[in-house]
């Protein structure tokens, strides 16, 4: 991990308070506070040194196409002969050809047209999010004038042998900054959402998806509800019946659920503020990751809230709970904290039962991907390296570097799906970074 890379660069020289040690010098530098742009030796300046260091390195190996499996004596033909001698189940045999495709996907760079020629590639992504076919993903854009737009992309392009997508551009934006969007199938309304948080004073709006469509421009219905929300931190939206037309935000030491047909809200006071939520959809219930460490469950059904009596399943992280995901039998969550921990939970004994190592993050709220059909995890850290693991047994399966170098303003924002472009599109991941998108494909 290179944040993690001591500032000595030979193990075998001593480290010296206040001196940096120059391998290639063979001699010790003065380390000088981090305060003078002008000085040249400083912890902060030796620590970017190293990791673009190896960032160019991963880079130029990529090009040069030296990915090799991490897993020894893994490769097709191997599995296919277990394969067909029976002795790898069809489960087992597509979530380790995964594995294989994951570590020979290559990056190219992604074409954006635009019907609109207003609307330009100059805009930083910040986020992505793909709807449930992954026919199209919905983007969050930051705009020059300090506020956010969005924006959906067509994905049917992606199949060509030069990969190019349609994007289309929303009247609709907002003077605030976009902190997370979820996508939603309503029943009701037979089309799919977009849920926005802003920063305070904050607002939590609910847009149909027409609002997007390129089919017809001219007719566009405007916002579903929009809600303001002080201090809004997280949201999520309830798809079990039990709670229809209800979404949840996670606020300072309260979550509070509204039913967006009735406006009836539901207030649940914690003891933390809540980063991090997600429904459960066989049943009404509600999770939440908390700045404290702490997650816990609510069955959103029940009126007596008295004390913390109401709390069902509890867990705990050493840091704050920065995102969290149900797997689909709803037995299982996995969880990232600000210490850079991802960690397996089973919900029916309330023990961790796999921890995935090599995740970055010390404060940024960041999300984590769960792809349980193809068997894999992802999720980008604050140092802008994207990393896949095996969701069964926590292998580190390949580690992505930024075409960009680390910064706080250059953390991708990806997308990974078996079928990107729809029922007959490729797989891969999909990445948007600064003003590019870029495209992980399997060979």
């Amino acid at each position: 991990d290179p944040s993690s890379s001591s500032l000595t660069q030979d193990s075998l020289v001593p480290e010296l308070p206040g001196f940096y040690y120059d391998s290639e010098k063979n001699r010790y530098f003065r380390l000088l506070p981090g305060h003078n742009n002008y000085n040249p030796l400083t912890r902060e300046s030796i620590q970017f040194k190293a990791m673009e260091c190896k960032r160019l390195r991963l880079l130029e190996e990529e090009e040069k196409q030296k990915k090799k499996t991490t897993r020894a004596g893994l490769n097709s033909s191997v599995l296919l002969q277990k394969r067909q001698l029976g002795l790898l189940s069809s489960t087992n045999y597509c979530r380790l050809v995964h594995e294989l495709k994951v570590n020979c996907m290559q990056r190219r760079k992604i074409e954006i047209h635009s019907p609109d020629s207003s609307v330009g590639g100059t805009d930083n992504f910040k986020i992505i999010v793909a709807d449930v076919a992954c026919e199209r993903i919905f983007t969050v854009n930051d705009v020059e004038h300090g506020g956010c737009k969005y924006g959906i992309i067509n994905l049917s392009g992606l199949g060509k042998e030069s990969p190019t997508v349609e994007m289309y551009d929303n009247l609709y934006f907002t003077n605030r900054k976009v902190l997370k969007i979820f996508l939603f199938s309503l029943t009701h309304f037979s089309k799919l959402c977009l849920m926005g948080i802003a920063e305070t004073p904050g607002c939590a709006s609910l847009l149909p998806a027409s609002l997007f469509s390129s089919t017809n421009p001219g007719d566009r219905p405007g916002m579903l509800c929009s809600f303001k929300i002080s201090t809004a931190w997280s949201c999520a939206w309830c798809l079990n019946p039990q709670a229809d037309n209800c979404f949840s935000t996670g606020l300072t030491r309260r979550v509070l659920v509204t039913n967006v047909v009735t406006g009836h809200r539901q207030t649940f006071g914690t003891n933390s503020d809540v980063l991090a939520q997600q429904f459960a959809t066989q049943t009404p219930m509600l999770y939440n990751g908390c700045r404290s460490g702490e997650i816990f469950s609510i069955d959103v059904r029940q009126r007596n809230r008295k004390g913390q009596s109401w709390k069902a399943i509890r867990l705990f992280h050493d840091s704050a709970v920065t995102s969290i995901r149900l797997l689909e039998a709803e037995h299982y969550l996995v969880a990232a904290d600000m210490a850079g921990k991802i960690k397996l939970w089973d919900l029916r004994t309330a023990k961790c039962v796999k921890q995935y190592k090599g995740h970055h993050n010390e404060y940024a709220v960041l999300p984590v991907h769960v792809n349980e059909e193809e068997g894999l995890l992802t999720a980008v850290g604050q140092d802008c390296y994207t990393r896949i693991w095996s969701l069964q047994d926590a292998h580190l399966l390949r580690t992505i570097p930024s075409p960009y170098p680390s910064s706080k303003d250059a953390i991708p924002s990806v997308v990974f799906s078996s079928r990107l472009g729809g029922s007959q599109g490729v797989p891969g991941l999909l990445m948007a970074v600064k003003q590019d998108l870029y495209q992980f494909s399997y060979n």
